[in-house]
């Protein structure tokens, strides 16, 4: 492998790089339930633009770049237009155009397998976990690269863009290897009655009747929790499992929690931050272990599911409720392996800083 020169690697022929960047996420009833930030759109157009410029530097050659009807794909166009050579090499960014966009998930859906047709080796994702969700139906074997611009985000990690974007090329140049720096991860499917749904995080049942808002802001509510991992520092409903039974994301299994009060007073309650601005006391009557292939039947006879925070399926005593933990969920680039990898081989270090060590 060439060494960097002139502050980029070499251009590699053929590689691809995709980034969707979702205009709708992080502007849901959250902001007026609880104090969550809205995620402007400008700010979307400038981690595409750090994306951009990354793939550039690394030595992509090709970026898919989605498109939108709320001035993201707009903003890369201007900048495009106006970007000077001085300013370093930057792939050319071709825009994914559909028949129509629909404001709604299919739109991601649709855009993720676009870019899969047209051969892109990763895909980067700007939203929250129901983007990844979306995404992760029609992704296959094409990792993604979930950046968070969403609320709650358990799934999706904080990144800088310019970090990511080095991440992501670094594989679409196949200067570091799939297998090395990307894992399977775990996800939960639930089934009530012929309705069918995935959850990447956590499903949640509710004794609310109807899907409404779909954001869950109301905790006495809540009587089963499941998590594919659950981790202590999170924020959102698998917060709890992870104040109470953490399980990593790389664990083989996840967990099960029963919530509300106890009949027989044996239960706990934990304070658990399951909304930006929101500390809950949540009653939990036992938590445990959720082994992969164990299907789960949900204890109510009527109310909603919610899956990875948002509720999606009403359901009633002739729709029973089933949950089960599957291993082959998307495939997803681990950018502190990606970086490691590029540390290790020395993949960005200058030609002049290695003669001089040496």
């Amino acid at each position: 492998m060439s060494a960097v020169t002139d502050a980029q690697l070499p251009l590699v022929s053929g590689s691809t790089l995709g980034i969707v960047a979702n205009p709708m996420s992080g502007r849901d009833i959250r902001r007026l339930v609880a104090r969550a930030s809205v995620f402007p759109n400008a700010e979307k157009t400038n981690m595409v633009l750090r994306l951009l410029a990354a793939a550039g530097a690394v030595g992509v050659e090709r970026v898919l770049v989605s498109t939108d009807g709320m001035g993201v794909a707009a903003g890369v166009a201007r900048a495009r237009d106006k970007r000077r050579a001085s300013e370093g090499r930057w792939p050319e960014p071709e825009f994914v155009e559909l028949g129509a966009l629909v404001g709604t998930a299919d739109d991601t859906r649709s855009l993720v397998a676009a870019m899969r047709a047209r051969g892109a080796a990763v895909i980067v994702l700007l939203g929250g976990d129901g983007t990844v969700r979306a995404a992760a139906a029609t992704s296959g074997d094409v990792p993604l690269l979930p950046l968070s611009t969403g609320t709650n985000n358990a799934f999706p990690e904080m990144w800088e863009a310019t970090v990511a974007g080095t991440a992501a090329a670094l594989l679409a140049t196949a200067r570091v290897d799939t297998g090395e720096v990307t894992r399977r991860t775990k996800t939960l499917h639930v089934a009530a009655g012929d309705t069918r749904e995935i959850a990447l995080v956590d499903v949640c049942v509710s004794t609310v009747a109807h899907v409404g808002s779909r954001a869950l802001w109301q905790p006495e509510t809540l009587r089963e929790l499941y998590c594919a991992f659950a981790e202590p520092h999170a924020i959102g409903l698998s917060s709890i499992a992870g104040l109470t039974h953490p399980v990593a994301r790389t664990a083989p299994h996840g967990v099960a929690v029963r919530l509300g009060p106890a009949s027989d007073g044996a239960g706990y309650s934990v304070l658990a931050p399951i909304a930006p601005g929101v500390l809950a006391s949540i009653d939990v009557v036992e938590a445990g272990p959720l082994l992969a292939g164990d299907v789960r039947r949900v204890g109510l006879d009527r109310g909603t599911v919610a899956v990875d925070g948002e509720r999606e399926i009403a359901f009633g005593p002739s729709d029973p409720v089933t949950v089960t933990l599957a291993a082959e969920g998307p495939r997803v680039l681990d950018v502190r392996a990606a970086l490691a990898a590029a540390a290790g081989r020395r993949l960005l270090v200058t030609v002049a800083l290695q003669a001089a060590r040496r």
